[in-house]
């Protein structure tokens, strides 16, 4: 407590930066992972997505990032143990911010996409084992989390599998493609509308005051739904027309020209939703600490969270993605399978649709895991020769090894911080 009272300012403004460093791991991880398809495929420049990602992973971030959080994450461990030792669980979360944020940026020069939730979770365990004991962490969510790894990308890369062979069936091997895009790709706007506004709904705006029903939650995603569907329809019908049978190298260049447009939709959409539900594993553990600190050692289950912890984690998603992004974004886009505008659009509904279903059964995921899980679905479709299973055989290590590495990080860290500190 003497700690707290003698250091809480600087504890605030170190913890700050710490948060500050996860949020750019997020922004250079994370979201480049969610922006890698459309860059990947063409329908997006670097620039382009780094523009949007500043828009709505911020605009996500700071709208609908929530005033009020869950303070640590629930489920993994058990805060009662750090009742008597506030100080303890102050250094702890600090040093599972600083290990996640190192973590999450080592990952990015390596290019390798890993989940940001796994890397904070490893990193508190790491902490709360070596302070506490085992007996502090949940292992059981531990063991959903380590099933997470094979059942997320599983479901995601079917979803995709199926899409892009039912776009490859209904459009693309049929006498004329264009015309058939445009009479197929209205419903396929539809149905990515429908899905984006579900998660929009259930995982964006739920900090907003905006309470819905499930009910409620698809009779507005329906009627937006049909709204796109025949704006898009009109458009579509207007934009495009037939420009005969010539073929470039990613195929029918009318037709990828259409998905193109479902994929800045898409692109839009899921960097609001990503930045609303994301930022909280960067300003969780903040809040947890100003939180603890502000209120001399008192551990709150939630708080409300101060005005300049939400601007800080959106500026850090963007600092990130523009300054270390690219490789990421090199290896989801083109490293594992080639990409086009319909093969990464299928990648991106199928994602969503994971996120949909994962949050309507309460299935824990890593956006990260369902996204490449929905390329390598694409890639399967086309053949096993189609994917680069170096790359895949890279990214499926750097996911098993992210729980321990933060582990580990926060380890190191935390003990540093207790000789600096007394």
């Amino acid at each position: 407590m003497e700690i707290l009272s003698q250091y809480g300012t600087l504890l605030i403004l170190v913890a700050a930066l710490f948060g500050f460093l996860m949020a750019v791991g997020i922004g250079a991880n994370d979201v480049a992972n969610a922006m890698g398809t459309s860059v990947g495929s063409k329908a997006l420049t670097v620039k382009q997505a780094i523009l949007i990602a500043m828009v709505f992973e911020f605009a996500g971030a700071y709208l609908a990032g929530g005033e009020v959080t869950d303070t640590i994450r629930r489920g993994v461990i058990d805060t009662d143990l750090f009742a008597h030792q506030p100080d303890v669980l102050v250094f702890g979360m600090m040093s599972a911010l600083l290990a996640a944020g190192t973590w999450l940026i080592m990952a990015s020069v390596m290019g390798w996409p890993v989940s940001t939730t796994h890397s904070i979770i490893g990193a508190i365990i790491g902490f709360a084992c070596v302070s506490v004991g085992t007996e502090a962490v949940d292992w059981s969510s531990v063991q959903g989390i380590v099933g997470s790894w094979l059942i997320t990308p599983f479901i995601s890369g079917l979803f995709a599998y199926f899409i892009f062979v039912s776009a490859q069936r209904l459009i693309f091997d049929t006498a004329n493609p264009l015309d058939n895009a445009k009479r197929y790709v209205p419903a396929y706007m539809f149905l990515t509308t429908l899905v984006i506004a579900l998660v929009t709904i259930t995982k964006g705006l739920k900090h907003v005051g905006l309470h819905l029903s499930t009910g409620e939650a698809w009779i507005a995603a329906i009627i937006v739904s049909f709204i796109v569907m025949a704006v898009g329809h009109s458009y579509i019908q207007r934009k495009y027309t037939d420009d005969g049978t010539a073929v470039d190298s990613n195929g029918f260049a009318g037709v990828e020209r259409v998905f193109s447009l479902l994929m800045v939709i898409t692109a839009c959409a899921m960097a609001f939703a990503h930045g609303s539900n994301d930022v909280a594993n960067a300003i969780g553990p903040l809040s947890a600490i100003v939180s603890t600190v502000q209120n001399m050692g008192e551990i709150a289950e939630k708080t409300r969270i101060a005005w300049w912890i939400l601007p800080l984690g959106g500026v850090g998603i963007v600092v990130g993605l523009a300054t270390l992004g690219h490789k990421v974004m090199a290896t989801v886009g083109t490293g594992i399978t080639e990409l086009t505008p319909s093969r990464g659009f299928a990648a991106q509904l199928a994602t969503a649709s994971t996120v949909v279903l994962a949050s309507g059964t309460g299935l824990p995921i890593s956006t990260t895991q369902t996204l490449v899980g929905a390329v390598l679905g694409v890639g399967f479709a086309r053949g096993i020769a189609a994917l680069n299973l170096g790359v895949v055989r890279n990214i499926v290590v750097s996911w098993v090894i992210t729980l321990p590495a933060g582990a580990l990080l926060a380890v190191i860290f935390f003990k540093i911080m207790q000789v600096m500190f007394g």
